[in-house]
């Protein structure tokens, strides 16, 4: 049993929601509920997030998209290669998280524990 979790962080690095997923269902699928509701500037996300679903509604909501390129895209689009680097913000918030044994482990049986599991361990990251 394998669980994605994928996670909307702020400018600095901190956690504001974050969705758990299936182990099988692509990245894409979770993002909606990541930014429903909150209002930001720029969404950085690497090429796993390369959708036009989701890059047509950035633009709706006037929200600069900083997204990798999939290679196989057919039309190339412009990338902020200067803001594109504070990525590393969100790839740092999971090493954190990882060090958690029964998050890396995914020692919890349902997902609602395993919720709760991160929850534990953001606010023990946060509170450092």
């Amino acid at each position: 049993m394998t669980t994605k979790i994928l996670a909307l962080c702020d400018a600095l690095g901190n956690l504001v929601r974050f969705v758990l997923l299936p182990g099988h269902r692509f990245d894409t699928v979770g993002v909606p509920p990541l930014i429903e509701g909150l209002d930001f500037d720029a969404l950085i996300a690497d090429m796993a997030f390369d959708s036009n679903a989701i890059i047509a509604e950035l633009d709706e909501r006037g929200v600069k998209a900083v997204i990798a390129q999939h290679p196989r895209r057919a039309i190339a689009r412009d990338l902020d290669k200067e803001a594109y680097k504070w990525r590393h913000l969100i790839e740092n918030f999971f090493c954190k998280l990882k060090d958690f044994k029964r998050i890396a482990m995914r020692s919890e049986k349902t997902d609602q524990s395993f919720a709760a599991m991160i929850y534990l361990a953001t606010t023990v990251i946060h509170s450092r």
